[in-house]
C-alpha cells in the first residue's frame, strides 16, 4: 500500500472557549478549557490515517505526560511512529488556543518545544521512511533548515512533495522548485505575493505568480469560499462544502484539508477529485471541537462526497 511520511510537530493544545478572544491587555471569563493533541503535521498524520491513509510520522517530543499522551494516540490510530523521537533535554511542545464559542475563530500561540529541536541528524535517521514513501508532507513550525533539508530528500528520491506553508516563513528559493504541490490559506498565499489575498481573483493572481517561482501545482485554501487550484496546464475552483449552522470550531480545518487531499493523491485521484476529498475532510473537522480528535473517518467523509 502507498504511504503518505509527514514531518511536522507535535504539541499540547490548551484550548479555552470565551465568547470572544481577548484583546490586548484585556480578561475575559471562559466556559471551559480542554488540552487535547495539535501541532500541524501531528494532526495532519491523524487525520490522514483516519481517513484510511497509511501514514508515517516524523517528529521530536520531550519524555513527559505529553509526550506519552502522543505516542498513545499513534498507537491507537495506527499511525508509523518509529520515527517519533523521544528527547530526554526538551520537554513537548504546547500550544495555547483561544476560541470564540460564537464564531469558531481563534487565535493560537504555539511553542514548539522538541520538536522545534530537530535536526538534519534526525531526518538523516527518518531518510529510508521518507524515500519509500509515495508522498511526502510537511509545514513550516519546525526548523526551517531542517523542513528543507526533508524536502531535497524527499524530491531527489522522486517522492511527491506537499508544502503547506504554515506558519508564513521565509525559506531558500531553489525550495520552490521542488515542490509538488504548495498549499496555503489566504493569508499565507500574501505572504509569498506581493498583494493580498482574499477574493478568487486575488487567488488567480497569487497562484499564476507561485507557479512563476517554480512551484508545480498550487491550491490556495479560501475558508468557506473554498479553494482554488492552479498549473501550467488548467486552473479551476472548487466550492466548500456548506455544514451551515454546524460550524463549531474551525481549528485544525486547514491540516484536515491538506490530509485530505494527499489521501486523495495516494488513492489515484485527479487534483479535483482530491480537493473535493478534502474539501469533505475539512467542512467536518469544524463541526467538532478539536483538532486531531475532530477529524472525520472514513465512512463520514464518503457520506458527504457521494
Amino acid at each position: 500500500m502507498k504511504s503518505i511520511s509527514v514531518l511536522g510537530i507535535y504539541v499540547a493544545d490548551l484550548v479555552f472557549f470565551a465568547d470572544k478572544i481577548p484583546m490586548t491587555g484585556e480578561t475575559v471569563l471562559g466556559q471551559e478549557h480542554v488540552i487535547g493533541p495539535g501541532g500541524k503535521g501531528s494532526n495532519q498524520a491523524m487525520a490522514v490515517a483516519k481517513a484510511g491513509g497509511k501514514v508515517s510520522f516524523i517528529s521530536k517530543i520531550g519524555n513527559d505526560q505529553y509526550g506519552q499522551i502522543a505516542l498513545r494516540m499513534y498507537k491507537e490510530s495506527n499511525i508509523d511512529s518509529s520515527n517519533v523521537i523521544v528527547s530526554k533535554e526538551y520537554a513537548t511542545g504546547v500550544a495555547g488556543i483561544m476560541v470564540n464559542k460564537k464564531t469558531g475563530e481563534n487565535a493560537i500561540n504555539v511553542v514548539p518545544g522538541a520538536a522545534g529541536k530537530m535536526t538534519r541528524d534526525d531526518i538523516d535517521q527518518a531518510s529510508n521512511t521518507i524515500k519509500e514513501s509515495s508522498i511526502f508532507l510537511t509545514q513550516l513550525e519546525a526548523p526551517i533548515d531542517t523542513v528543507e533539508y526533508a524536502i531535497e530528500i524527499a524530491s531527489s528520491n522522486n517522492v511527491t512533495t506537499i508544502l503547506n506553508p504554515a506558519p508564513a516563513v521565509k525559506f531558500q528559493d531553489k525550495i520552490f522548485g521542488l515542490i509538488d504541490y504548495f498549499t496555503p490559506n489566504e493569508t499565507e498565499a500574501s505572504y509569498y505575493v506581493n498583494h493580498k489575498v482574499e477574493s478568487q481573483k486575488d487567488a488567480e493572481k497569487a497562484a499564476s505568480q507561485l507557479l512563476d517561482r517554480g512551484i508545480k501545482n498550487v491550491i490556495i485554501t479560501l475558508g468557506d469560499k473554498g479553494a482554488y487550484f492552479a498549473n501550467a496546464k488548467e486552473s479551476f475552483h472548487v466550492d466548500a462544502f456548506d455544514l451551515g449552522n454546524k460550524v463549531v470550531d474551525t481549528t485544525g480545518a486547514g491540516d484536515g484539508f491538506v490530509a485530505g487531499f494527499a489521501v486523495g493523491l495516494i488513492e489515484g485521484k485527479n487534483a479535483k477529485e482530491s480537493i473535493q476529498f478534502a474539501s469533505a475532510l475539512a467542512g467536518l473537522s469544524t463541526t467538532k471541537v478539536g483538532t486531531a480528535k475532530s477529524m472525520p473517518n472514513r465512512l463520514e467523509i464518503d457520506s458527504l462526497n457521494d
